[in-house]
């Protein structure tokens, strides 16, 4: 009588240099290590193949390739959509590959494909040096990098993309190429906002910026007053110096400190600023949006380090919650979506669901839309809207709020949407995403990986 070898049994077999670093179901560390940013996705690889460099990687790749098996690449884990794993296939764990090396002189990071933004914002800020890296600090570097990388310092210095130096990429066949300007300009065009299609991306190289102390931190006004905050807001931040950086939220007050005990759980909609220029410059680049705006109920931005504005969202946001994202590209805010955005943000399901409007302008906006993948640099905002919460009882409430506010936004949309703010929602989302890119980076994908090895992402279909 035959049997049927796992992937965890075939891969300890075929890789016994790995060790203990291939975790599959029978093993006591198999529960934790499965674990995904996001408790909504539930799933069961058959093999976890934790690796210590780029060979390994290379190893890893060609086992599922081998034994046909789906494969997943995890960097940091925090995917909304599950993105960076599967069942019963390969899940590639980055999380050893974490080193920062800074070069002050050079202004330049290079970053291990399984960091976190923490490491780097902490390693970068000792020099008093940054580049743009998202809002939440437990984010990996490549999923957000891949997907295109807003964040704080978006107005300022464009997205992490824009800074993107040179990646180490080992691609579908096992070859280990760097992707630059001057080295497969088209893989390296591709992977800047192509997301995980093209290859595992073991390294990447940064542009760093003069960022160390920031006036960060939010303003809030009752929840009655969004959508007049919200449309003060879009008026105001497109003619705003590019040191200010802020984004429009809908958000309940975390039930601790530094907020007023008074306001913990109150509904509010706000301004999350963060400025990075002169420190006493702050206030005058804020004010004309403050003195257009009846008082707020709370205005909190004082001077900081950069890496703990990147920190100050973790503690809200653990790992395990369960998390439901929606998103878009956005022109402009007319009044019938100012209407919706309030009606729907007044009725946050739990005080963890929140809806954020990010600027897509200033020095994004200085690059092209067929410079690099990421096509959508005319589109002035993203809006994401997301509900969270920790009970899985809870789930199909956040997920309903989530559907029923974007369904009644996406019409006022630009078409597509920010791929890392995206569930799995199908190929006409990814191609709408992508717009007038997608054929290039289809026939990008054909060359680098003409099988789809690499499709448990937002998925560019080979040419």
């Amino acid at each position: 009588m035959s049997t049927v070898m796992t992937p965890s049994a075939a891969a300890r077999r075929e890789l016994p240099a790995f060790g203990d670093r291939l975790i599959g179901p029978d093993d006591a560390a198999y529960h934790d290590a499965r674990k995904i940013y996001n408790a909504m996705i539930d799933r069961h690889p058959g093999l976890i193949a934790r690796c210590a460099g780029p060979e390994e990687v290379a190893q890893a790749i060609a086992f599922a390739r081998a034994h046909e098996l789906p494969l997943a690449v995890r960097g940091g884990g925090h995917n909304g959509g599950g993105l960076g794993t599967c069942d019963d296939g390969v899940v590639i764990d980055l999380s050893l590959l974490r080193d920062v090396t800074v070069d002050p002189q050079a202004r330049t990071v290079r970053v291990g494909g399984g960091a976190t933004w923490g490491e780097v914002d902490r390693a970068t800020g000792e020099h008093g040096l940054a580049t743009p890296s998202g809002i939440i600090s437990t984010t990996g570097v490549g999923g957000l990098t891949l997907g295109g990388g807003l964040g704080h310092l978006t107005r300022k210095h464009g997205l992490s993309i824009d800074n993107l130096l040179s990646a180490d990429v080992v691609l579908a066949n096992g070859e280990r190429v760097r992707a630059s300007a001057e080295e497969h300009p088209d893989l390296f065009w591709a992977l800047r906002g192509g997301g995980g299609n093209f290859g595992v991306v073991t390294s990447f190289e940064f542009r760093l910026h003069e960022v160390g102390t920031v006036v960060a931190g939010p303003t809030l006004w009752p929840v009655e007053l969004g959508a007049e905050v919200m449309a003060a807001y879009c008026d105001f931040i497109p003619g705003a110096p590019r040191e200010l950086n802020g984004f429009f939220a809908y958000l309940s007050v975390p039930p601790g400190p530094p907020f007023p005990e008074e306001l913990h759980l109150r509904k509010t909609c706000g301004i999350v600023w963060c400025y990075s220029g002169a420190e006493e410059d702050a206030a005058g680049a804020m004010a004309p949006l403050l003195e257009a705006l009846p008082e707020p109920l709370l205005h909190g931005p004082g001077p900081m380090p950069h890496a703990m504005l990147q920190g100050a969202f973790d503690g809200v946001y653990p790992p395990g919650q369960q998390w439901y994202w929606r998103a878009d590209f956005v022109n402009e805010v007319p009044d019938a979506a100012l209407e919706a955005h309030q009606r729907f943000g007044a009725a946050m399901p739990t005080w963890q669901s929140s809806m954020h409007l990010y600027p897509i302008d200033g020095a994004a906006h200085d690059v092209g839309p067929e410079d690099t993948a990421w096509s959508y640099r005319d589109a002035n905002f993203a809006s994401v809207f997301v509900g969270v919460d920790a009970d899985p009882a809870n789930a199909g409430l956040i997920r309903d709020w989530t559907i029923d506010y974007f369904e009644a936004l996406h019409p006022y949309s630009a078409g597509g949407a920010y791929v890392n703010m995206m569930m799995d929602e199908g190929q006409e989302r990814v191609r709408a995403s992508y717009r007038g890119n997608y054929d290039r980076l289809a026939r990008i994908k054909a060359t680098y990986d003409p099988e789809n090895a690499f499709r448990i992402n937002q998925n560019i279909r080979p040419a």
